[in-house]
């Protein structure tokens, strides 16, 4: 019943969530423009960008506009430029100068020097290595790890914002882009349980907060199976990830009760803990997914503990680091500002002369009250 019960909560959240954006950016894909002279490969990098080399009978057929130096200008409306360089041809002007045209026009260029026989160590002396306000990949575009680890995330760091378009249409950056966005997303739902979990500490805010848990932890986890769904060219329609990974999404619930116990139990020092869980918690649910793309199957129950173990201790180190990383308060005692009260000035002993006494006419002392000789009384003053 508890099951039926989080799967219902999670339609309910995914329903009034607006999930076109994500779609638009998909469908919409990423505009790409390799420019170069003939013979360094630009219509081999085109291929390998349509092919996933964990999944080679993959492919796509995604439009890549492919040019030479000559009809560069082309190239102007794509979203990102992939100057490419023969490294045997390193010292051509007019390279360079294409390239200072596009910065200067504002446009996004990735520089992709193609290694044949020259080593990568010479790379030093290349006018391109000097960091002249472009990023430049060095490598060959056979070598598969060097596509996987170093021109998939400068490809990733290009272009932010069309991540989804990007590793659906081209399958080489899928695992990349991935892995990028369940990292991203462990980390955000990492860095909102700690935000929580300190607010926790403030009894007064023990309930609304945990209930912004249920709600902001859920959504995001969904919405990153959507997302994934989208970049790994799957379905658009939601609905299909519901029924797909709903059991998964559901237990995300079982995670949260664990924290806020954790957190209702041990104000402080559950904190940590329940850091741990969001993130293992959604790392959990982002893998899942990757898994069945890779495989075509769910990861067993087994698997699925055994990543959730490894994930929570890695949420527990990242926690502990967040939270040296976090501004120490520093508490000042002030206390209420009172006027100032002056104390009155002391008065003035009044000096008085010698007496004489007015029956008699002989001196006495001056601060005597009667004459000493004849008793008369002075007059007080």
């Amino acid at each position: 019943m508890n099951r039926i019960n989080s799967l219902t909560n999670l339609w309910e959240n995914i329903r009034e969530a607006d999930l076109r954006p994500l779609r638009e950016q998909a469908l919409l894909g990423a505009r790409l423009a390799i420019v170069g002279q003939p013979g360094c490969g630009r219509s081999t990098l085109a291929e390998q960008m349509r092919r996933d080399p964990n999944r080679p009978q993959l492919t796509s057929d995604a439009p890549v506009l492919v040019l030479d130096l000559e009809n560069a200008d082309q190239a102007n409306g794509a979203d990102l430029i992939i100057l490419m360089l023969d490294s045997r041809k390193l010292t051509s002007k007019r390279e360079q100068e294409q390239a200072r045209l596009w910065r200067n026009a504002g446009k996004k260029l990735l520089v992709f020097i193609n290694q044949f026989e020259v080593q990568a160590g010479q790379v030093a002396v290349s006018p391109w290595a000097s960091g002249s306000g472009q990023r430049v990949v060095w490598g060959s575009l056979l070598d598969q790890r060097f596509l996987l680890e170093q021109f998939a995330p400068a490809m990733i760091d290009s272009l932010p914002d069309l991540l989804l378009g990007l590793g659906r249409y081209f399958p080489l950056f899928r695992i990349p882009i991935a892995r990028y966005l369940i990292n991203e997303a462990c980390f955000s739902n990492a860095a909102y349980a700690l935000s929580t979990g300190l607010a926790e500490i403030v009894a007064v805010l023990d309930i609304p907060i945990t209930i912004a848990d249920s709600i902001v932890l859920t959504k995001s986890q969904a919405f990153l199976v959507y997302k994934l769904g989208l970049a790994l060219g799957y379905s658009t329609r939601w609905q299909d990830y519901l029924a797909e990974f709903g059991g998964v999404l559901g237990g995300g619930f079982i995670w949260r009760q664990i924290a806020r116990s954790l957190v209702g139990l041990i104000p402080v020092w559950g904190i940590v803990p329940k850091t741990g869980i969001a993130y293992a918690g959604t790392y959990v649910v982002g893998n899942v997914v990757l898994q069945w793309y890779l495989t075509g199957k769910h990861i067993s129950g087994r698997q699925m503990q055994l990543l959730y173990a490894q994930a929570r201790e890695r949420g527990k180190i990242l926690a502990g680091n967040l939270l040296r990383r976090m501004p120490k308060p520093r508490l000042k005692l002030r206390l209420p500002q009172r006027p100032l009260r002056l104390l009155p000035a002391p008065r003035k002993a009044q000096t008085r002369k010698a007496q004489k006494c007015s029956k008699c006419g002989k001196t006495s002392a001056r601060d005597a009250s009667f004459c000493q000789y004849c008793g008369q009384p002075f007059e007080q003053v």
